[in-house]
């Protein structure tokens, strides 16, 4: 049988933490880095994320086979460089002006965030995902009666592919909304931001915004 994937979760704030949780629940090693150092985030990971593992950012990105990113937008040069191309990275971060600064991210309207992100880091297996519905809602509808979607988007088929099978480990239907700029319908702004709703429901909103 095909051992599942190590997660990496980079910020472990309010998204990386429910992340981590579903993950472990779901029966994947978790590892997850925060901006404080893994001696002081090591009793929050034990309280917030049980069976999770501390590490640094660095030991994520290098030990981690999917890493997700739930840092501020406006720290993503933080992230160190992904050299390894087999690596899937889920981007769940989001601009805010509150916490980003005045400056949009990125100020180019015909890039979407994601899209500057793969370049900032060099990954060539990013996938849009997990940043539409609130943490809040992630954790509840993991396990209701009736799925709700988490939309994906990406260059790399594989990649999603991928993605996919997570968040169907997760609780969820998953939706391909194709090429990572098709993305730019989940970013704040968008009617779809925010979303949480079922596959069928999602689509109805994809049809009327195309139409």
């Amino acid at each position: 049988m095909k051992t599942k994937p190590i997660v990496g979760i980079l910020g472990a704030g309010k998204l990386g933490t429910v992340l981590g949780r579903l993950a472990v629940n779901a029966g994947y090693t978790v590892l997850i880095a925060g901006s404080k150092t893994v001696d002081r985030i090591a009793l929050t990971v034990d309280v917030l994320v049980p069976g999770a593992i501390p590490k640094t950012k660095t030991e994520v990105v290098l030990e981690a086979e999917i890493i997700f990113l739930c840092l501020p937008l406006s720290k993503m040069r933080s992230i160190p460089l992904i050299v390894d191309d087999n690596k899937v990275v889920i981007d769940a971060m989001n601009y805010w002006m509150e916490v980003d600064g005045l400056a949009k991210i990125p100020s180019d309207p015909n890039l979407t965030s994601s899209e500057l992100v793969a370049s900032v880091i060099q990954s060539s297996k990013i996938v849009k995902a997990f940043n539409h519905m609130g943490y809040h809602d992630i954790e509840f509808e993991s396990h209701a009666p009736i799925r709700k979607v988490i939309a994906v988007a990406s260059d790399d088929q594989e990649a999603k592919e991928t993605v996919m099978t997570l968040i169907h480990d997760f609780g969820f239907d998953s939706l391909d909304l194709g090429d990572l700029k098709a993305g730019k319908i989940l970013e704040p702004g968008s009617e779809l931001f925010g979303a949480n709703l079922t596959k069928e429901e999602f689509q109805n909103v994809i049809t009327k915004l195309s139409a």
